[in-house]
Formats: C-alpha cells, sequence, structure tokens
C-alpha cells in the first residue's frame, strides 16, 4: 500500500473506484479545498488502485461546539476505505497515522477526529490509535443528487482528540 497526497488527475479513479454521493463528488470537493490550501487530501493507492482517503482539514472541525472546544485541533474527516472488503487490513490505521505525521510536521499538539455514535468499529479502532472522546455533536451536511434534488444529514456523532506531543 503506497499513501500519497492526491493529485488532480486522481480524482477520476476516486470516483470510479470510491463511489460517492451527489453531483458534485466528496472527492472533487476536498481536492477543491486542498488547492485552497484548507486541507490535505491524502489517497491510499494497492495496485495503483484507490482504496482509501482521508482529508485533513487544517482549520479543524466545522461543528460550532467543537470549534468552541479545541480551535486548534485539525481535524481527519471522512476517512473511508473501499471496498468494504478491504477493511481491517490497515488501510484506514495507514491514513490515520500519515494525517498524524502532517500534523506533528506542522506543529500541532494534537489532531482529532469524528465518529458517528452508531460505528463502534470505527470507535474502536481510534481508541486503539489513541484518540479519546470529548464532545459530542451533530455532523450537518448535504449533497445534491444527479437529479438537482438537495439532501440533508444530521449524525450524531463524538469528537475524538489525540494528543501529538508528550507533554499534552
Amino acid at each position: 500500500m503506497r499513501i500519497s497526497q492526491c493529485r488532480e488527475e486522481d480524482v477520476e479513479l476516486l470516483d470510479k473506484h470510491m463511489p460517492s454521493p451527489g453531483a458534485v463528488s466528496s472527492h472533487q470537493r476536498r481536492y477543491a479545498r486542498q488547492r485552497a490550501g484548507e486541507g490535505t487530501f491524502l489517497v491510499a493507492w494497492r495496485n495503483e488502485v484507490p482504496v482509501g482517503s482521508c482529508e485533513v482539514r487544517w482549520e479543524g472541525c466545522a461543528a460550532p461546539e467543537v470549534r468552541a472546544a479545541h480551535a486548534d485541533c485539525p481535524e481527519v474527516n471522512g476517512l473511508g476505505v473501499w471496498p468494504e472488503t478491504l477493511r481491517s487490513l490497515g488501510i484506514g490505521t495507514g491514513l490515520i497515522h500519515e494525517a498524524e505525521r502532517l500534523a506533528a510536521a506542522r506543529g500541532c499538539a494534537r489532531i482529532g477526529l469524528g465518529v458517528e455514535r452508531n460505528n463502534p468499529r470505527a470507535r474502536a479502532l481510534y481508541r486503539r490509535l489513541g484518540y479519546y472522546d470529548t464532545t459530542p455533536y451533530l455532523d450537518c451536511w448535504s449533497y445534491e443528487d444527479g437529479a438537482g434534488v438537495t439532501h440533508r444529514v444530521a449524525d450524531a456523532c463524538t469528537f475524538m482528540v489525540k494528543n501529538l506531543t508528550p507533554d499534552r
């Protein structure tokens, strides 16, 4: 497995191999934020096929309650491994470790991520990697489907944080 920062030519492959809802895919939106300097979009590759991705949002989580509690904390967002048969093989862990490495290299003392309350498997992984629960919040987002209909989603989540420096 190889992990790299997303390039413009990677977005089409991501859309093909890792489907996302909406007329404008989440991959396209994440790549646009990377180009704007707001995040780093990471892609995991296996035999030149994208099998996982996540984004490090340097400004942190968008939820107001998380931002108030963790203003200086970048967020690992949109972690995904596809197809599902490749989960539990270390791809997600590799992406998280690379996100942590990038955050530490920027001098960040900690990094966080959100986990849906109904996803105990992901929560267990994050705890094994050293993350701890901090702030409950609603992750509110929307997407427009191919017919132009906007779908609004609200997921009950908990923000988890990991200290990147031993003194914190």
